[in-house]
């Protein structure tokens, strides 16, 4: 017996192997969509305990309509993560209607299964973030990234890959809510809205240039990276564990009326590169040498919060959860842990 059977969009990315960890933990049945079934030999060598309640099936495009119909057959709940990523988009029209058309068609699909209770989406706080605002600010889950829509439409294919990846973020949940609006359907719906993920992977990569951009920082800082070239330059280092993220898309599942038309902010610790140079030098110091020292202590708070310029505001989360996020100094460790037999 179960708790349910769940399906998983995109069920071998980063995010959603963990999300599919969690919801076996949990006590649920997962049937994971992916694209080739290929891909799922290490995910399912990973979680051979939980082979009874664990299957994959494919879906080659999720824009197509009716391409969730087969997958979500005797299904209780949804967990919707499959999603454009990347940080070198050139052309907006595709990404977006990747983002959009995947979010539609499994909501669609949803509709004709009565036994679906609840649907979770994987959106971003890049659909929250107004990513050149100039005052300090503090971001809840009323707040919607307006900008890159409006920069996307007067610049079109010369817009900037940030705009377009926020934008389809912002885009994606839209479709998600609009849904709801037009069509009340039974089941309950909610998003959970991350920043950097970062933290070890179910599924160790065959190298470094499989780790998810999201998680580089601390493998670059690991590796002796520069420190003004480690994960994403130039970037706000919000960051979030991954078994968070995955523990509160359990949650939507599992509490659906608590979860029920929210937004859930996940954004626990403001890290740059200088704070993970100072936990690994601690940690590992037979890699002093290696790992570069910079300016101790300099750019960070010592408990890893928000500055006052941009501030994401979780308490709701933490509340409807009742639980907090896991230590950054853990996420930092346990990913160079995970990720050090290809960290050469």
């Amino acid at each position: 017996m179960t708790k349910g059977l769940v399906l998983v969009t995109g069920a071998n990315g980063y995010i959603a192997a963990r999300t599919v960890e969690a919801l076996l933990q949990a006590g649920y049945a997962v049937r994971g969509t992916v694209r080739s079934l290929n891909s799922t030999k290490e995910i399912a060598d990973a979680l051979s305990e939980y082979a009874d309640r664990l299957e994959f099936v494919t879906v080659p495009d999720i824009t197509t309509a009716g391409a969730f119909d087969e997958a979500i057959k005797g299904v209780t709940a949804v967990a919707h993560l499959a999603a454009p990523v990347a940080l070198n988009f050139t052309d907006p029209e595709p990404v977006l209607k990747g983002a959009i058309h995947g979010t539609q068609r499994v909501l669609e699909s949803a509709l004709t299964e009565p036994a679906v209770k609840s649907v979770v989406i994987m959106s971003s706080v890049a659909a929250v973030l107004t990513p050149e605002r100039a005052e300090d600010y503090t971001y809840t889950d009323a707040d919607w990234n307006e900008q890159s829509a409006e920069v996307i439409a007067r610049l079109g294919k010369q817009t900037p890959s940030r705009h377009i990846y926020n934008g389809s973020k912002a885009a994606a949940e839209k479709a998600f809510w609009q849904f709801r609006d037009a069509h009340n359907p039974s089941f309950t719906m909610t998003a959970v809205n991350p920043s950097f993920v970062a933290g070890p992977p179910l599924v160790v990569p065959p190298s470094y240039d499989g780790i998810n951009i999201t998680n580089r920082l601390v493998p670059d800082v690991y590796l002796g990276r520069p420190l003004a070239e480690a994960g994403i330059p130039g970037a706000y280092n919000a960051h979030v564990d991954i078994r968070d993220v995955a523990r509160i898309v359990v949650f939507g599942v599992e509490h659906p009326d608590k979860a029920d038309g929210h937004r859930f902010l996940a954004s626990a610790h403001l890290s740059p590169p200088q704070a993970v140079a100072d936990i690994l030098r601690e940690a590992y110091p037979d890699r002093k040498g290696i790992i570069q020292e910079g300016t101790p202590g300099e750019g960070y708070s010592p408990d890893y919060s928000f500055a006052k310029k941009v501030v994401f505001d979780t308490s709701k989360t933490v509340e409807a959860t009742g639980q907090g996020f896991i230590p950054w100094k853990d996420t930092v460790l346990d990913t160079v842990e995970k990720l050090k037999p290809i960290l050469v």
